[in-house]
């Protein structure tokens, strides 16, 4: 593949790299980064990749009306070159078009598919020449049309029609649109103060210093969102003086409402954002202890740790979902649970086509067992927060709900007790007192939370 441009060979092995479940896209994307020299082209690699797979829907549907043949009729990789010069086509107008057709007709010739290269040629010539009458369904004149509306979300905007079906009947289809939108835009990057080490307005000060721009998260007290610059590519990111952390995953965190002097529990930690925020709520006179189970993310976790200055932290391996090896002495445990990761799109494209509604079943079912056992380390009259990363009631309320039938030493805290002094906004907490943030009403990926309080007894 010598002849194709290096940025787009590398996006071609990253998509066939998720795409056939060798690898997340995360890591997929650091691999390419190591075969790659030029940050630009490091850049557009990422870039072609993610938004490849943000509007697969989308490109499939074009592709197979151009073809006039399904999808599943393709070789798998003849599918993913015309994925990628379809992206590229539609959304990438600095792209030459000759330069993306010729680099894919190459890429099919150059693996093994040279009698595809004809057809290759012909639908990516067709989808330029036709970009302004895709077949694509339009949005619907009468939303409650729920064929129309379907089609629309679920092909035009590029997500699975169980998950837009899911999402249209609970929150309407204006909400769902934006909710949709929202997922398919590119995601900005966002950091956490260290504040064990500085505040946010020091930390935006000394990034202007390196030549990053930046702004003030809005609901988050502690966040900055970075508008121009790369701050992974300055001393600072060695410095520990930051992490970077989702804005919505950063509310988490201040939901805990650390305080001096108290005992915390940071069950499912890694990479350990929280377990900062946490460590600076409790002081020098706290103690907080961050688990994790594999051994990569434990690395990881006191790795953060180590560079954030939080030498206080005390880093254990333990399986959250088995009775802990800890007493009931916290004052506060946070189980960040692993979910879907349904909530988290925007930033990982590829979760969309890789969970099913079958999922969700099976990972509310860990999601409890893991609350079983984060509840019996918390000492009487202390704090229990439970979080994912999810948008699905399955792994939400209905596993608190289900916990605390069984559990009736526990309740649920409201709002104005659970987070006070953490400069969270009521806008982020729901009617049943749960943090909640909405793509389509706080412009934040779908996380949610629980604080529930042991008794005193």
């Amino acid at each position: 593949m010598s002849a194709v441009a290096p940025a787009r060979r590398e996006a071609y092995g990253i998509l066939r790299a998720v795409n056939r479940g060798r690898a997340d896209l995360p890591a997929a994307v650091a691999r390419a980064r190591d075969r790659l020299s030029d940050p630009r082209d490091r850049a557009l690699a990422a870039e072609i990749a993610a938004g490849t797979l943000r509007w697969m829907g989308a490109l499939d549907a074009v592709i197979a009306a151009f073809a006039r043949r399904g999808t599943p009729r393709f070789d798998p990789e003849v599918l993913e070159i015309l994925r990628l010069g379809a992206y590229q086509l539609l959304h990438l107008q600095r792209v030459p078009p000759s330069a993306v057709v010729s680099d894919a007709v190459e890429l099919a010739r150059a693996s093994g598919k040279r009698s595809a290269a004809g057809l290759v040629n012909a639908v990516l010539r067709r989808i330029d020449r036709e970009r302004d009458a895709l077949p694509l369904p339009s949005r619907p004149a009468d939303p409650s049309d729920a064929k129309a509306a379907l089609d629309y979300l679920a092909i035009t905007l590029s997500h699975p029609r169980w998950l837009a079906e899911r999402w249209l009947a609970r929150v309407g289809f204006e909400a769902a649109e934006a909710w949709l939108r929202f997922n398919n835009g590119p995601a900005p990057l966002t950091l956490r103060a260290n504040t064990l080490a500085t505040t946010r307005d020091r930390l935006a000060h000394a990034l202007a210093e390196a030549g990053i721009e930046s702004e003030p998260s809005r609901l988050a007290p502690d966040g900055l969102r970075i508008t121009h610059g790369n701050p992974l590519d300055t001393p600072l990111a060695r410095s520990g003086a930051f992490v970077v952390q989702d804005e919505a995953s950063q509310l988490v965190g201040a939901l805990v409402s650390a305080a001096p002097g108290e005992r915390l529990l940071d069950a499912c930690a890694a990479p350990g954002g929280k377990s900062l925020q946490m460590a600076a709520g409790a002081g020098p006179s706290g103690v907080v202890v961050a688990a994790d189970l594999r051994a990569r993310r434990v690395a990881l976790l006191a790795a953060t740790l180590r560079r954030a200055g939080a030498s206080r932290v005390r880093v254990v391996r333990a399986d959250a979902e088995q009775p802990l090896p800890l007493r009931p002495v916290f004052d506060a445990v946070l189980l960040d649970a692993p979910c879907s990761g349904l909530g988290t799109i925007r930033r990982d494209p590829e979760i969309r086509w890789r969970r099913q509604a079958s999922d969700l079943a099976r990972l509310a079912a860990v999601q409890r067992r893991m609350l079983e056992a984060a509840a019996a380390a918390v000492k009487p009259g202390g704090r229990l927060v439970y979080a994912t990363c999810s948008s699905e009631p399955e792994e939400n309320e209905e596993v608190v709900a289900s916990f605390l039938q069984d559990h009736p030493e526990y309740s649920e805290v409201p709002p104005a007790e659970a987070a006070p002094g953490t400069g969270l906004a009521a806008a982020v907490f729901d009617a049943a007192g749960h943090l909640r943030t909405w793509p389509f009403r706080h412009g934040l990926e779908a996380f949610f939370a629980a604080v529930l309080r042991r008794g005193a007894a």
